[in-house]
Order: structure tokens, then C-alpha cells, then sequence
């Protein structure tokens, strides 16, 4: 299997993608719960058994753990203080004053907050530093041709149209069109156009086409019938490279949710759904790709790095943070076995939607007809 065959060109890129992204997640936590007083006893890149490390003057543990495939940080008062006998004990004033969970309800917020906030900054400064320097792809959202019996021409689109906003978005570039389109196959869409200094305003239901990638496997997208123009790649002064960013980022996020949306609904199919197989197929292949795919593709897994976790499911930060937001209504915290309830529940979930993604991966992946052709 090619996948196999080539796993080495596939694992390298994969960890090195990850663990920039967790540095990135696990220092935005860090660095702001130092600013709020906390102690923070460890941050460790990956899980299991420590490999190497240090420890720094404030006392915190730095080390790089056996399985690269997250990481943590470990905050003082997260767990009961014990005794030299292993007994637990109540905390002194001093560590009160160090713990986290002593600290005020904004400050516990905030310091939640800020690893998925990290994962945004993160990939607005990599999008800044790409489009100042090799620039943003960028093609005009104008109609070059229109395919005959296609969506498009069914759907009154001529050429020289413009694309002022499809689906409720404004487009500026064609890609963001394109974009639009291949998530809704079969699902009809407002588009609006500019024809001759005047706003159209067309319905166009995009055909529904099947994409095999290099790889083999096979994605349901939406398909036009429209070509654009020659795709350039325009550089930005610094601020306005700043300013494109952020609103790429925004843009990937609002795609992103409304993806989400969708399976939800039931719109559409959660086969596109990948984990950590789908995302080490796709790092090895983008970086093969060159360079500016490889960052591209960092600055799109931390923005979704971000949006997942913001997610109210508890175990994740947005679950921290939905409960604290109970505790600012009641004056005061969940109890014990309501948090624990929520974090099983939540458990359950994580774990239920990883191994529903790790199956789309080995299904992608053919793993199972690799196999079946070893066995037989």
C-alpha cells in the first residue's frame, strides 16, 4: 500500500506539524497563567514516560514525553496537595496564592481561554509572514466560461458575471466561491452577481460529483461549471498583509462551522470527517507539495486546533469554560459529581468521535482491503 510504503515521508512532517501546534496551544495557557500568579509545575510535549527535559528557575518542569500526539500543562492546586506520607492536606496560604483553582473566575477563564486563542494568533501571524512574502493567491471572481448543461448555465451565470456574495457570503476572490461550492453539492444557494453595474440576484444548485485524490480516496463535492481566471499570488505590504489574514482566518472559521453545521443537519455526509491518520496523510502530502502548502496547511489545522476546542464539550477548553460560565450564574461552582457527570459525558464523546474519525481514516486509508489481500 502506498501509504505504508512511503509512512516515513507521512510520520516526519505529521509530528513535527503537531508538536509546533500543541507548543503553540499548551504556551498560550502557560504564559497567561504566569501572568495571573499561577504555578505551573509542568508543560510536556506529548504523553507517557519522559525522554528528556529541564527545569526552569520558577520550578516548572519542561520535557518531551514518549508519545508525540498532544500535550499538557500542568498547573499547581489542579490536583490535592499530599503530605511526605502521600496524604492529602489542606493548602497553606502561600499556595493558595499560586493555586490555580483559588484564583478569581476571570482569571481561571482567561487562562483557559488562551490556548485556543494562541492556536488563532498563531495562524494569523504564519498567514502574515506568507502573504508578505510569497503572497496570497488571489484570482478574481469573475466568470471566464461557463460549461454548457452545467449548474451554472442552468442557473442563469454568464460570462463576465461577477461574484459579489454566494451564500450568504461576500467573495472577493474566486477560490472563496470555489470554496463555497464544493461544500454544498446538491444544496441549493443564493448567489449574487454583478452583470453590466447591476446586482442579479440567482439560485444555483451545484452538481454533486465525486473527487478521487492521489490518494484513492473518493469525496462528494459540489461542482459549478464555471472557470475563472489565472491564478496569481499577490504580495502584501506588512500591515495589509496583517489585515488579509485576519480575515482568512475568519473566513476558514466560518467554513469550518459551517461544515460542522452541516453534518450536524445531516446535510452532509461526516465520511469527510478524518483524525490523526487523515491528518498525517494529508501533512505528508503538502509537504511534498513545497513549502507554502505545508505552512498554508499549518495555519489551517491551528485555526481548527482552535475552533475544536472552544467547542462546549467538557474535557475540552469550551467545556472549562461552559462551566465557569454556570458558576458566573450561580455565584458559585458545579458541584463535584455534576462535573465529574459532565466530564464522563464529555469523555465519552471525544473518545466516540475519534474512533468514528480514526474508522473514516482506515476506510479512506484501505486498510482493511490491504488486509484482506495479506490474508488471502
Amino acid at each position: 500500500m502506498e501509504f505504508l510504503a512511503g509512512a516515513w515521508d507521512y510520520v516526519v512532517p505529521f509530528i513535527v506539524i503537531l508538536t509546533i501546534l500543541v507548543f503553540v496551544h499548551e504556551f498560550g495557557h502557560y504564559i497567561v497563567a504566569r501572568r495571573c500568579g499561577v504555578r505551573v509545575e509542568v508543560f510536556s510535549i506529548g504523553f507517557g514516560p519522559e525522554m528528556f527535559g529541564w527545569t526552569d528557575r520558577s520550578g516548572t518542569r519542561w520535557k518531551v514525553s514518549a508519545l508525540p500526539l498532544g500535550g499538557y500543562v500542568k498547573m499547581f492546586g489542579e490536583s490535592d496537595a499530599e503530605d511526605e506520607a502521600g496524604a492529602t492536606r489542606p493548602l497553606s496560604a502561600a499556595e493558595r496564592a499560586v493555586s490555580f483553582h483559588f484564583k478569581p473566575l476571570g482569571s481561571r477563564a482567561a487562562i483557559v481561554s488562551a490556548g485556543p486563542i494562541a492556536n488563532f494568533l498563531f495562524a494569523i501571524v504564519v498567514l502574515t509572514g506568507l502573504f508578505a512574502t510569497a503572497g496570497e493567491p488571489f484570482t478574481p471572481p469573475v466568470v471566464g466560461s461557463v460549461q454548457t448543461e452545467s449548474a451554472a448555465e442552468m442557473g442563469g451565470i454568464k460570462a463576465g458575471d461577477r461574484f459579489v456574495n454566494v451564500a450568504g457570503q461576500a467573495v472577493r476572490r474566486f477560490e472563496e466561491v470555489q470554496q463555497i461550492v464544493r461544500d454544498n453539492p446538491g444544496v441549493p444557494i443564493a448567489i449574487v452577481v454583478s452583470r453590466d453595474g447591476n446586482e442579479v440576484k440567482l439560485s444555483v444548485t451545484p452538481q454533486a460529483r465525486e473527487d478521487t485524490d492521489r490518494f484513492g480516496n473518493v469525496h462528494r463535492i459540489g461542482f459549478l461549471g464555471v472557470s475563472g481566471g489565472a491564478r496569481q499570488f499577490v504580495r502584501h505590504p506588512l500591515p495589509e498583509a496583517a489585515m488579509r489574514a485576519v480575515e482568512e482566518t475568519y473566513s476558514l472559521s466560518a467554513a469550518t462551522l459551517s461544515a460542522v453545521g452541516q453534518m450536524v443537519a445531516g446535510t452532509r455526509t461526516a465520511d469527510d470527517l478524518g483524525g490523526p491518520l487523515r491528518i498525517a496523510q494529508m501533512s505528508g502530502e503538502v509537504a511534498q507539495i513545497g513549502f507554502v502548502s505545508l505552512i498554508w496547511f499549518l495555519a489551517v489545522l491551528s485555526i481548527n486546533l482552535g475552533l475544536v476546542n472552544f467547542f462546549p464539550v467538557p474535557v475540552l477548553d469550551g467545556g472549562h469554560l461552559l462551566f465557569y460560565a454556570a458558576e458566573a450564574i450561580r455565584g458559585k461552582p458545579l458541584g463535584p459529581k455534576a462535573q465529574e457527570f459532565g466530564f464522563r459525558i464529555g469523555l465519552a464523546l471525544v473518545v466516540g468521535l475519534m474512533v468514528f474519525a480514526t474508522w473514516n481514516d482506515l476506510m479512506h486509508l484501505k486498510v482493511f482491503e490491504y488486509l484482506k489481500k495479506l490474508v488471502t
